[in-house]
Formats: C-alpha cells, structure tokens, sequence
C-alpha cells in the first residue's frame, strides 16, 4: 500500500534545514514536492511524502479540539452558575488528586497493551462516560463539579495520548518541522468547535448536557482517524510495524521525570504555566460572576439567564482565542520555531504572560482582563503548544508515553491545585483582581528562569543523543 510513505519521510539523522521560510518554505537539495506539499509548504516545512498523512494527523487532532471545545462552555455553564467562580478552582484542584491514582494505571496499562488498544480504550471510556452525564442532567442531577473535573481529565489525557501518538511516528527532526502544521488542525478545531456553541445554544436551544452528547459522538469519529493513521504508519516499514506492536517498559512515568533533570524541568515549566493560568481564568471567572449578577440580579429566577449568559460568554471568549491561535499557528509559529530555534520559543509565552498581568494589575477591568486572556490564551494554544509537543521528540518511547502523560496530566492539574490554594488564601486574606495579577507577575519571572534551564538541558541532550539535530538547531 503506497500511502504508507505519506507518514514518514527516509530513516531518521540528519536533514538538510530549510533555506528559506517565507513566503514559503524551501530546502535544498530534496526531491520535488507534490502540489499538495508545495501548497502546505506555505505553512510548514513539508518534504516528499509528508504531506497527506501530516493533513490526517491534524484532521485527527481537530476533531478531538473540536469536541473539547464544544464541551467547554457547558462545563463552565453549569459550574459558574451552581457553585461561582471559587468552586470552580477548588474543582480544578480536585483533579490533582484524581490524577495520582490515574497516571500510574494508565502507566501500568500501557506496559499490557499495544498502543492502537491503548488509545481505544481511553477514547471509548471517555466518549461513554460522557453519555452518562447526559444521562444525569436529563433526569435532573445536579453534576457541575463532577463534569468540570472530568471534562478536565478527559481533555488532558485524550490530548496527551494523541501527541504521545505522533512523538512515536516522526524522528526528532520531522517533528520539529512539522508539529506546527499538525497543530494547524488543533487550533482550528478549538475555534471551529467553541464558534458553533453560542448558535446552538441561542437558535436551537441546546443545553450544557445536548453538548456533551455532541461531544463523545466527535470523540469517536476521532478514534475511527487515529485506526486509519495507525494502519498505514504500521506499513511503512518493519521497524515501523515492530514499534507499533511494542509494549512500553516498566519504570512508570514518576519515576522517570525523578531520575532526568530535563524532564523534570518541563514538569517544574508546566506548574508553573498552568498556576499562572489558572490563577488569570480565576480573575476573569469573577468578573465574569460579577456582571452577570451586574445584568440579572441574585434571585432564583436569575439562574437561567445567568447561566446562558456566562455559556455563551464563555463559547464567544472561546472562539475569539481559537480564532486567534489559529492564526498564529497557521502562519506565526512554525517560522517562530525555525528562526527562535526550540530554546528561543521557549520565552515567548511567559514574556506575553508578564506583560499581560502588568497590564490587569493597573487596570483590572472585564474588557481589559478579556483582551489578556485572549492574547495570553491564544499564544499558549499555538507556539506555547507545539513547542511543548517538541520538546519530547529526542527522548525514549517510555518517556513519550509515561513521563509525557504524567507531565500533561498530573503535573498540569498540579498547577492546579497550586492554583486553588492561592485562590482559597486570597479569599481569606480579600485579595482584589489586581492583587491576583500581581501574583502572576511574580510567577511569570520565575517561569523565565526556569524555561532558561530547560533550554540548556535541551541542548545537551541534543548533543548527547542526536548530534546533527543539534547542529541544526544551533
């Protein structure tokens, strides 16, 4: 079957760099590209037989983007208008402690299975436990905090597990050339997914629990890509087909992140990413709660207006950061990554992040936080995104799976749950919005440091175990 050559390009080492990114990305000294490659070569740096299975693998992420992001606006519906703006960081927190009992099961669960059963099962568990929160809200349940932290683990974990897919199925080099074009489809399915929720909310009258059953049938169309995508990679070649059917080793992905400094860095970047950015949704939830009481009062017949209110603020919020991620990702971020180099795109997002709170602190207004959010957000979905994706591509398959899922999904929640307990000390202490934005501005310097020390790391174990691709990085 020839379409097995559209998933990888010649057997991994060095590669010529691009010598020319804009308009278009040229290299020297490759075959000529198929038309399809020379129109996607506008956006990545796509070689032969690149092309059509990097488009399958960003339909596939799309479509799980697009699920997630029709899903969003209903968990923060029912949270914000059953519990306010503080539940909603204690849920977060509450995710944490899931994920300790989680991460190492599906650590174990990954030593059992090949990786195609691996992905099923966590889809097909996810897709249908979403059709027993539909369930529950039909027949009246009050379940906002149960699906705010669920919906979180199922979006961290499905996510994951599809970046663990591509890190197994491109060398170092491929992925650093195109992550930013597989991520194209994760940004534009974010977008197109939270775009359609304020319609269908506001014309057919759908309701937070419609979506969820919207969301886990996208979820298994998903799947149905990932079976083809894993067919055509498994004939590409025997060593291909022998990954493919490999079992992962036994350490777990704790233990892994314990024992390699760089790993455990990215874990440190990615506390502190998501306490910064947890603890900025916070700011913007309570003003949020704070209009919508502004607009409709605190009465019992307030709830439902509230709660479209906030669902539709929060899907039209939504689609302005995925519209805007998309287009950084579309243009912006694979040349980001080329000109920066992996170490340089490192900074981007918390310099945005330090300016964004400086800004909130002075004028800690809705419009205002709405803006930096959106900037903040939409950088994170894009550049911040891809680049987190690449920098596991030159570690082990066990790090790919294990530490990647604990950093992704453990450690993520971990900031978190850092996150709720700033939230929880401000509320006794009578924090305002700028004294939050303040805290950020702290963190974000902090963060600074820490994603200086990655790029060193980065850079030896680019020279220990590849060193033509630190050649070209450098």
């Amino acid at each position: 079957m020839k379409t097995a050559s559209a998933l990888r390009m010649p057997a991994a080492g060095y590669e010529p760099a691009s010598h020319k990114s804009f308009p278009i990305f040229k290299t020297i000294g490759v075959p000529p590209k198929s038309t399809l490659e020379r129109v996607l070569s506008l956006f990545a740096d796509v070689r032969v037989g690149e092309g059509a299975g990097t488009l399958l693998l960003a339909f596939n992420i799309f479509l799980l983007l697009a699920g997630y992001s029709i899903m969003k606006p209903a968990r923060d519906g029912l949270i914000l208008t059953e519990g306010g703006a503080e539940v909603a960081s204690y849920a977060a927190a509450a995710q944490g402690v899931l994920l300790m009992m989680l991460v190492p099961l599906y650590g174990w669960l990954g030593t059992q299975v090949v990786r195609i059963r691996l992905i099923t099962f966590v889809t097909v568990f996810f897709a249908a436990s979403l059709v027993v929160f539909y369930a529950g809200g039909r027949i009246g349940l009050r379940e906002g905090v149960a699906f705010y932290i669920w919906i979180g683990l199922l979006n961290v974990f499905l996510v994951s597990l599809f970046w663990q897919f591509a890190n197994d199925l491109f060398t170092e080099a491929q992925g650093r050339r195109l992550f930013p074009l597989i991520g194209v489809g994760q940004s534009l399915g974010g977008w197109l997914g939270a775009a359609t929720v304020a319609p269908l909310v506001k014309q057919l009258n759908y309701t937070p629990y419609t979506l969820m059953l919207v969301g886990s049938c996208v979820l298994l169309v998903a799947l149905s890509t990932t079976f083809l995508v894993n067919r055509w990679q498994e004939e590409a070649g025997d060593a291909d087909r022998d990954r493919a059917n490999e079992t992962l080793g036994p350490q777990g992905g704790f233990a892994l992140i314990a024992h390699d400094r760089y790993l455990l860095w990215i874990a440190v970047l990615i506390i502190l990413l998501n306490v910064v950015n947890t603890t900025g949704g916070y700011v913007l939830n309570r003003l949020i709660v704070g209009e919508a009481a502004a607009r409709f009062g605190n009465g019992p017949d307030a709830v439902t207006a509230s709660r479209q209110f906030v669902t539709a603020f929060s899907g039209s919020m939504t689609a302005d950061v995925n519209l805007l991620g998309f287009v950084l990702q579309l243009f912006v971020t694979s040349r980001v990554i080329r000109w920066l180099g992996v170490r340089g795109a490192l900074f981007v997002l918390p310099v945005v992040a330090l300016v964004n709170y400086s800004i909130i602190f002075a004028a800690p207004v809705l419009a205002v936080v709405r803006i930096g959010k959106i900037l903040e957000n939409s950088t994170d979905y894009s550049i911040q995104n891809t680049l987190r994706q690449t920098l596991f591509l030159p570690t082990s398959r066990e790090s790919k799976y294990k530490a990647k899922a604990a950093i992704d999904t453990f450690f993520t929640r971990l900031g978190d749950v850092v996150s709720a307990g700033a939230v929880a000390l401000g509320q006794v202490a009578g924090f305002t919005v700028a004294a939050f934005a303040s805290i950020n501005v702290g963190l974000t310097i902090a963060w600074i440091g820490v994603a200086a020390l990655i790029a060193r790391e980065h850079r030896k174990l680019l020279r220990t175990r590849q060193p033509a691709a630190a050649r070209s990085e450098e």
